[in-house]
């Protein structure tokens, strides 16, 4: 028995003599971001795949034994609805417990949602919304801009059309902040490249049957048939367009730059339509294999889509301020605004004066074969497809 009790006794002593000679091993301290995108709805599809790649961006640092802190991605749908968006906004932004976001898509969501954000001091890097004035219509120190916006969306867009010797536009624009702001932006950059806008033409975003503004349009005749819009209404009119009998070319913006337009329409109906994003194609973004690789083995229901690798990025370089000074939105904040060619997945970013990424490079799309295929290697671009009238 004393044996017994010695052996007991010594064993209770080296192990608290280990405890005590180990170095500390603490938990680390959970830090909550919080990721803001149409979960449901018409624009799901763009959003659950901002809200995955976000969360590969977390998870990825969470294995980092390196990382100093544990990441909690607070997941909110703004559903693309203004009044929804400022209420998730006002959640997010009033809880204290959460020091930045990845927020919005939807444009007429972010333009409603970033008094908030600025009003609760809470850091935000917009992911895909590109309505020029959410980081230019005024300087909100809160406010920063991965992608770009649709100024240089649009300046792209013009030019490729003009070359493609087309003349004649008709318009149909929603009737939201982002389908107003591709209409005025691309007419601006339109009319230096001699184009010839014949009718325009704005509906609203709900909007079922277009049979009165399509008729007409049919009646204008023109070459190409500009939308600004997302996929929803995008397919409605695609299909419309069809019904009527109208041989123009559809030329979209990056609102229909997804795999549900194409999943919408079929590929047959979908096929030849234009869109233009801010970026290179994810097979040609500078770690794009190693993303596409990490995103796959996670088994995500949903693809990434346009503006995932955007999202990714956005959660990368808030998480990297925070790792440097910590969880305190003033301090990330000081810290974001310093970004300068930060390398990245979408390549380097540098946020300017007003917190917009300083975008060099917009890709032209156009569905082949129901895929969104880049231009330049596209059988579009090859000669062996026409575009319509071409």
């Amino acid at each position: 028995m004393r044996q017994a009790l010695f052996l007991r006794t010594f064993a209770a002593v080296a192990l608290t003599s280990g405890l005590l000679l180990a170095p500390s091993v603490q938990a680390k301290d959970t830090v909550k971001i919080t990721f803001i995108g149409p979960l449901t709805g018409g624009s799901s599809a763009i959003g659950l795949g901002g809200r995955n790649s976000a969360d590969l961006a977390v998870k990825q640092r969470n294995s980092d034994p390196q990382s100093k802190y544990n990441y909690e991605l607070v997941v909110l749908d703004d559903e693309c609805k203004p009044n929804v968006g400022v209420q998730v906004a006002t959640k997010a932004a009033s809880d204290k417990s959460i020091i930045a976001g990845v927020t919005n898509y939807c444009s007429a969501v972010a333009i409603s949602a970033i008094d908030v954000y600025s009003r609760f001091g809470l850091p935000i890097v917009v992911w895909g919304a590109v309505l020029p004035e959410i980081t230019y219509g005024r300087k909100l120190k809160e406010v920063h801009r991965i992608n770009g916006t649709m100024i240089n969306q649009n300046q792209v867009a013009a030019e490729f059309m003009a070359k493609q010797g087309y003349k004649k536009w008709a318009v149909i624009h929603d009737t939201t902040d982002y389908g107003k702001g591709h209409n005025k932006y691309f007419s601006e950059s339109l009319k230096k490249h001699g184009g010839e806008i014949v009718g325009t033409f704005g509906v609203m975003s709900d909007q079922q049957d277009f049979t009165a503004e399509l008729t007409r349009i049919k009646e204008l005749n023109p070459e190409v048939v500009f939308f600004g819009g997302l996929t929803p209404l995008g397919i409605r009119i695609r299909s419309q367009m069809d019904k009527l009998g109208i041989a123009a070319q559809l030329q979209g913006t990056s609102g229909i730059k997804s795999d549900a337009y194409i999943e919408g329409l079929g590929k047959d109906l979908a096929e030849g339509s234009l869109a233009f994003l801010e970026g290179a194609p994810l097979e040609k973004l500078p770690h794009g294999k190693e993303f596409s690789d990490a995103y796959q083995k996670q088994g995500y229901s949903q693809p990434p889509d346009a503006y995932g690798p955007f999202a990714y990025a956005a959660t990368d370089l808030i998480i990297d301020a925070i790792e440097k000074v910590g969880p305190n939105r003033k301090k990330v904040l000081a810290e974001l605004e310093e970004t300068a060619d930060a390398d990245t997945i979408i390549g380097k970013v540098t946020f300017d004066d007003h917190g917009q990424n300083i975008v060099p490079l917009v890709s032209t799309y156009v569905a082949q074969d129901g895929k969104w295929v880049i231009w330049e290697d596209s059988e579009y671009a090859a000669g062996k497809r026409k575009l319509k009238g071409r």
